[in-house]
């Protein structure tokens, strides 16, 4: 677990990985909370057999499941423990190269691409990379930009 305790000591490790997580596994049951709670019940996300007779061979997860899982990520790793507080404040691009098939595992590593001082305080972008366990194209590839209040 790496601790920023200053926006320098962002600045520093800009350009940095900053690790990779642990594996996560893809449930069906994470899968179908999530469709539940976004409303995207998407036969292809849900319905097991229907989803089994396609060329996918099974379901597979939302892309944005994935990317909501950046936030965890993220705590597993490192922490902006400086400045007033912390928001999420946007993505700069996010891309789902290929599917996340359910059962498979997820993880994902981060680098701190940029630091920038904007009139709120400081946007910092975080580069991310999620692969899947066995697949060769990451699963999702993501900027996400945190706004440190002063």
């Amino acid at each position: 677990m790496r601790t920023f305790t200053s926006v320098a000591a962002i600045e520093a490790a800009a350009g940095e990985e900053l690790g990779t997580t642990d594996w996560v596994q893809i449930t069906q049951e994470r899968v179908d909370r999530f469709a539940e709670l976004t409303g995207d019940q998407q036969w292809i996300h849900v319905d097991v057999e229907r989803a089994t007779a396609s060329s996918f061979g099974g379901t597979i997860a939302h892309g944005y499941l994935t990317l909501s899982m950046l936030p965890a990520f993220a705590a597993e790793l490192y922490t902006i423990d400086t400045g007033s507080a912390r928001l999420n404040y946007g993505l700069e691009k996010a891309r789902f190269p290929a599917p996340v098939e359910v059962g498979t595992k997820i993880r994902a590593t981060p680098r701190i691409k940029e630091v920038r001082a904007v009139p709120a305080g400081t946007q910092v972008l975080v580069a991310w990379t999620v692969e899947a366990e066995g697949t060769e194209r990451p699963v999702c590839v993501a900027e996400s930009i945190t706004l440190v209040l002063p």
